[in-house]
């Protein structure tokens, strides 16, 4: 019996390629700067810890509902109201998945059918292309460019519609480029989806990592008159460093994906971790301080990266809006000067000196030449890390001098 070919067609990933090089290196007792990876450094805020040891000691680590346990979907839908905007939502709306990547799968794979074709922006998270590919779908990236913040281009979006577009799929905030959508543009997305009659799938897995003056706004909260065509995806690993905990969701006001997606949910993980629920349910009822905290610590680490990239020949760092990721478009200049043929040389460069990153063609089909470096990993590696980041693009050792 010939084997499923279907996950041939899917890469494990350069980022991983170059993560486990540099653990295996820190292992041997080299200095490296985790520069390549967005996993979140803080630890659960104290009472987030509590209700998970509270829920274990309870003997709370049985079978639970297939959809999420009920008290954590009233949770969601009250904080969906309060803080997103969208006013309509129930709790039977809301289904809690194993991280937002199982809610990306399951969505994907509860909506495409063979060859349905999805909008996605151009450089993307590599997970979203390859989860509608396992679905059955047609990823059709639409470039999204420096000028322009990183934004969707409308014209570009309608120009790559075709009678077997089924959906949009946005991020803001953006990764790998920390773009954030406006109001304006986002409007416009859901007018041209409308028009078509497009599903929008909207992830909104960065919503608390955002840096002033720019704001979050939900798309299910500016068209609340096509929500039943728009799907949102939400995440506890960004906003409360429960990453390794693995708690998501899904929302969705459509009769047939709420048919769906329990069979999926049941058929993947029959449930998530139970006493993970429980942790989710106490970060979202129980004090927000950590958010605030959080951000503060991100922005500094933001800036310490922004000002080792200034002014470096042949490198044009974006400053991002939200997220935790720091984009940078290359010139061919500084891989001559490198003596280097292209980002990826340079990534496995800067990895043989401890340093992480993520070659933008890890991205997309047309960020060849751009590099994407994470500030997630604690403050003093960072700030170290900026530093050794900068001499080695350089030549010239770093000054002290960064915050």
């Amino acid at each position: 019996m010939a084997l499923s070919e279907s996950l041939d067609n899917i890469s494990l990933g350069k980022i991983v390629v170059i993560r486990e090089q540099l653990m295996k290196a820190q292992a041997a007792g080299q200095t490296v700067y985790r520069l390549e990876s967005g996993d979140p450094s803080f630890s659960l805020a104290p009472h987030v810890l509590q209700a998970l040891q509270a829920a274990a000691a309870a003997g709370k680590t049985h079978y639970i509902p297939n959809d999420g346990i009920p008290q954590l979907r009233v949770a969601l839908r009250d904080k969906l109201r309060r803080k997103n905007g969208i006013a309509a939502v129930t709790e039977n709306d809301v289904f809690v998945t194993n991280g937002a990547m199982h809610a990306l799968f399951v969505t994907f794979s509860c909506l495409l059918a063979e060859g349905d074709e999805v909008i996605v922006p151009d450089p993307m998270w590599t997970e979203v292309v390859e989860n509608i590919k396992l679905a059955g779908g047609v990823p059709v990236g639409v470039p999204l460019k420096f000028e322009q913040g990183f934004e969707y281009d409308l014209a570009d979006i309608r120009a790559r519609l075709t009678p077997r577009t089924k959906a949009i799929f946005l991020n803001t905030p953006h990764n790998p480029t920390g773009a954030v959508l406006s109001k304006e543009t986002l409007l416009e997305i859901a007018a041209i989806a409308e028009e078509r009659g497009l599903w929008i799938i909207s992830d909104e897995a960065y919503e608390d990592v955002l840096y002033a003056p720019n704001h979050h706004h939900s798309i299910a909260s500016l068209a609340p008159h096509y929500l039943e065509q728009i799907i949102s995806v939400y995440s506890f690993s960004k906003s409360y460093a429960m990453s390794g905990l693995r708690v998501g969701c899904i929302v969705t006001t459509s009769p047939t994906l709420q048919g769906r997606i329990p069979k999926l949910l049941r058929c993947t993980i029959n449930g998530v971790n139970s006493v993970a629920q429980w942790a989710a349910l106490a970060a979202l009822e129980g004090p927000q301080d950590q958010l605030a905290e959080m951000q503060a610590e991100y922005a500094l680490r933001r800036s310490l990266l922004l000002e080792a990239l200034q002014g470096i020949e042949g490198l044009r760092p974006f400053a991002p809006k939200g997220g935790f990721c720091l984009w940078a478009q290359l010139d061919p200049s500084l891989y001559a000067r490198l003596g280097l043929a292209n980002a990826d040389e340079l990534s496995e460069w800067l990895a043989q000196q401890g340093i992480g990153s993520a070659p933008g063609d890890a991205f997309g089909e047309t960020c060849h030449d751009a590099i994407r470096f994470a500030f997630s990993c604690d403050t003093g590696m960072v700030r170290h890390g900026a530093l050794a980041l900068r001499q080695a693009l350089t030549g010239v050792p770093a000054v002290e001098g960064l915050r």
